[in-house]
């Protein structure tokens, strides 16, 4: 589905500053980038549940489900709910998920007064493949951090690994999702951002940035901690720096948060790739035993679940990704789809499925806790 306008995506290990850009380039005047909407994670792999697309129901249940699972709901838009399927529907072009997507991106676009759109997803990372297949001139801008920030940042925050050893397996399993994709995108298709250089010269790499994009610089992007989507996030713990204008004073916060031993377990897990980022590794690897790190995954779920509906925690979000989850089990009860339906390919049946799909915590632990779930703030 080529598209008048190239679709920009912004992509990237999680906490390496991919909302921050997410914001920038949604401040442009001519390009609106909503909050983050885990379409291709949540949905794309799973478009045989839906059955045949070109049956009204199916197709109708699909775009509910997309059109309905944003968090906030619809973007923070205020819109009434019984009609803002046919509103979205009106923008469809084409009855398809990509079909769908579109549909949703410009109808938001045009509440915005813009032309163009660009989605931000972190595990888009594992997307790269279907997004140009579905959109071959989709444009991907891929921002790094030092992986060992990013892990300082988990520990604090109320979603992601739950300690270093994890952090890290995390940090690396991304960074080598995009290896492939690295060197077969061309110039025209990727960009490289690092998050240092972005926050130590942003008005420099933003013109780079929209170069890229084929877009006129605009000194509005610097001012993206004032729009909505930044004050809005502002009020969780978590992206409260989304409300301040860019500052590098966030580069290195490992050296003081974490201890030489955390530093020397990240660098177990993932010093090729911190050298291959070009990431100095100050300290030995640690040696880390097959126990231990069986240890560390076990104490990493079980945080994960428990912790879902603590103060600041992501309960709603979860309990909406499970909800999704037994739809599909019911569609396979009603025969919209059988078991041979399902297709052998990633991330079905990978002992990550639930993260990459975007679940905060394993299923198996939030039973074992009993976590209840929660539809509502």
């Amino acid at each position: 589905m080529p598209l008048p306008e190239r679709p920009v995506f912004v992509i990237g290990p999680a906490r390496s500053g991919t909302s921050m850009l997410m914001l920038m380039i949604g401040s442009h005047p001519r390009i609106s980038v909503p909050e983050a909407t885990w379409y291709y994670p949540r949905f794309r792999p799973y478009l045989y549940s839906y059955g045949d697309l070109n049956q009204e129901a199916n197709f109708h249940t699909l775009a509910e489900e997309m059109i309905f699972g944003v968090k906030p709901p619809f973007f923070g838009l205020k819109v009434n709910p019984r009609t803002v399927v046919d509103e979205v529907l009106g923008f469809v072009r084409e009855r398809s998920f990509p079909g769908i997507f579109a549909g949703i991106m410009s109808w938001y676009a045009s509440l915005e007064g813009k032309v163009r759109w660009g989605e931000k997803t972190p595990n888009n990372v594992f997307q790269v493949s279907r997004i140009r297949e579905d959109f071959p001139n989709a444009q991907f801008i891929f921002i790094f951090r030092d992986g060992r920030d990013t892990a300082a940042d988990n520990l604090r925050s109320a979603f992601g690994p739950r300690n270093v050893f994890c952090s890290a397996e995390v940090w690396k399993m991304w960074v080598e999702a995009a290896r492939p994709w690295r060197k077969e995108l061309g110039s025209t298709e990727l960009l490289e951002v690092q998050y240092e250089t972005l926050v130590r010269r942003p008005a420099e790499t933003l013109q780079t940035i929209c170069d890229f994009i084929g877009e006129a610089y605009s000194p509005r992007m610097l001012e993206f901690h004032k729009g909505f989507i930044a004050q809005t996030r502002g009020k969780r713990r978590d992206h409260k720096p989304l409300t301040e204008a860019v500052t590098d004073r966030y580069i290195g916060i490992y050296r003081e948060q974490l201890s030489k031993r955390d530093q020397q377990i990240f660098a177990a897990v993932a010093r090729e790739e911190l050298v291959e980022y070009g990431y100095e590794v100050e300290v030995e690897p640690a040696k880390i035993s097959d126990e231990e790190a069986a240890l560390y995954r076990e104490l990493d779920g079980r945080v994960r679940a428990a912790t879902l509906d603590a103060p600041h925690g992501h309960i709603v979000w979860e309990s909406y990704n499970d909800w999704l989850i037994d739809q599909r089990e019911e569609r396979l009860k009603k025969g919209i789809w059988k078991e041979s339906d399902r297709p052998n390919s990633f991330p079905i049946g990978d002992p990550n499925e639930e993260l990459v799909m975007g679940q905060r915590a394993w299923r198996r632990w939030k039973e074992y806790f009993g976590v209840k779930r929660r539809y509502a703030q």
